[in-house]
């Protein structure tokens, strides 16, 4: 029996324009009626969470920055943040610079981004900004949820291939952007798994008892600690690769199929 569905948002349920379809909404909607415990799980800071609340209004809990921080939207809050000292995030910057010494830096904290010079792509709004300093007391006491590191040449996967070996004792490291080589780094035993299950265990919900849905390789830890956990058909190809079960594409509305055969 489902009793909790968790769902990505960008390239599941949102498109690249923000917009979140009338029918997944109304699959949402009938599931939620139905009893079932919805919870949205993304790499987005909470600030960003405009599709969600344009479609349902303020829809209980929401897992952001890649399982860094738990946010109750009904209520404006900060529930919980794992963060990252500023010592580590320098030692992952000289880490990275090592193997691509043109890469660019941000650090998305409780408060806000900040952003390394270089970092910011022409055109993009990125909301709240402040420069980045690695130094700053400010900074360690905001809390770094999320750092961010860009190469302007490197292909992600091959940024992510040279960098992992040595950052993986130190940071969780993934990548979820299309359209950029950028990668997302968080406290080491923090992703979408671990607070989904931290989330799930206080409402008495196991895990064979949720069912998720993702598209992108930072969602291959929640997908696979589930009991039904469903890659995006049109999905990058290690998410699809790592999972067992596959979601019609984003562009036929394939979690509210998948939804609407399960209240069926």
């Amino acid at each position: 029996m489902i009793k909790m569905i968790a769902s990505d948002l960008d390239g599941t349920i949102v498109s690249g324009t923000g917009q979140i379809s009338a029918r997944t909404r109304d699959a949402f909607l009938a599931a939620r009626a139905a009893g079932i415990h919805i919870v949205f799980v993304t790499g987005r800071p909470y600030r960003w969470l405009t599709p969600i609340v344009d479609a349902f209004g303020g829809l209980g809990t929401v897992i952001c920055s890649n399982g860094a921080v738990l946010y109750d939207l009904e209520n404006d809050q900060v529930l919980w943040a794992q963060t990252i000292d500023i010592a580590t995030a320098r030692q992952a910057q000289q880490i990275i610079l090592h193997h691509e010494p043109q890469a660019s830096f941000a650090a998305e904290t409780t408060k806000g981004l900040h952003l390394g010079q270089g970092f910011a792509q022409a055109g993009r709004t990125l909301g709240s900004l402040a420069e980045l300093d690695l130094h700053s007391q400010e900074l360690d006491t905001e809390g770094i949820v999320k750092f961010l590191a860009r190469s302007p040449g490197l292909p992600v996967e091959e940024f992510y291939q040279a960098v992992y070996p040595d950052l993986s004792q130190l940071l969780w490291l993934t990548h979820s952007a299309t359209d950029v080589s950028l990668l997302e780094m968080a406290h080491l035993e923090i992703h979408k798994a671990h607070t989904l299950n931290e989330y799930a265990r206080k409402l008495d919900i196991k895990p064979e008892e949720i069912m998720a849905f993702g598209d992108m390789p930072n969602d291959i830890e929640m997908l696979q600690f589930v009991g039904h956990g469903y890659a995006m058909a049109d999905g990058h190809r290690e998410t699809l690769a790592a999972t067992r079960l596959t979601a019609p594409p984003f562009s036929q509305d394939g979690v509210a199929q998948v939804i609407e055969r399960l209240l069926k």
